[in-house]
């Protein structure tokens, strides 16, 4: 197999591993990944620079607050100092309200979320600097809680009860940083058609000494109307080169 194909695949496995960890990982663990790879120490130390920018520990977690900006940071500060007057819970309470929310109390069930939210908001801090607000991390995560709690039926013990949630929390995360990739990629596909269509449409414009009709930029360009119409919506009609009718 290529060697750039089993890196790739290794290095998901230390991703992998270090996200049921907690994001952390040993230095054994990654040489292992690695194993048949035969790396060399310079490409370990890159390996560990990768990890590290991606908010995975070696051997310890790293300080998650430490990439926040401060915006997210005072943000968080303020949450949390919110969070703080939720009643608190003992180790033996939280067992016994998991489960009678397992047994499907929705008393229960609305006490677990808030034993949990919490828990959302350190999990937040793992997705941060991906593209999407912390406050909107947080807010799926909570949604995500708040699905995951009707859903403990399922388990045979309370203690199953934090990795499932978590799980649901950070997959909702995970899918709403999906999301935004997928919506930032339309965005850029559609900001390519204006320009395009601006383009040619301001060329044909100087050359013509006058705005340009879709019939003749489509005549001129072989460009089809509908594109040219559809970057004209998308604009807001904002190509001031062509005529509107």
């Amino acid at each position: 197999m290529d060697r750039e194909i089993l890196f790739a695949q290794a290095l998901e496995r230390v991703k992998k591993t270090a996200k049921e960890q907690g994001n952390c990982i040993s230095k054994e663990q990654v040489e292992e990944a690695f194993s048949l790879l035969s790396l060399g120490d310079e490409q370990f130390r890159m390996v560990y620079d990768y990890l590290h920018k991606h908010k995975i520990g070696i051997g310890e977690p790293v300080n998650l607050d430490d990439y926040l900006n401060d915006e997210e940071a005072d943000y968080l500060e303020t949450y949390l100092r919110q969070l703080q007057e939720l009643p608190e819970f003992s180790e033996g309470e939280k067992e016994a309200v998991t489960l009678s929310a397992m047994a499907g109390d929705p008393d229960a069930q609305k006490c677990l979320i808030q034993i949990f939210l919490p828990q959302a908001a350190e999990i937040a801090k793992l997705y941060a600097g991906q593209g999407v607000f912390l406050e909107d991390l947080i807010g799926e995560g909570n949604v995500a809680l708040t699905m995951a709690v009707t859903m403990l039926g399922a388990l045979e013990h309370a203690s199953e009860a934090q990795g499932m949630i978590g799980k649901m929390i950070m997959d909702a995360m995970e899918e709403l940083i999906a999301q935004n990739i997928e919506e930032a990629g339309k965005d850029r596909k559609f900001a390519d058609k204006v320009n395009q269509v601006a383009d040619k449409a301001k060329e044909l414009s100087e050359e013509l000494r006058r705005k340009v009709t879709v019939e003749e930029l489509a005549d001129e360009t072989g460009m089809s109307k509908k594109t040219i119409l559809d970057a004209m919506r998308i604009s807001g009609n904002k190509i001031d080169t062509i005529q509107i009718k």
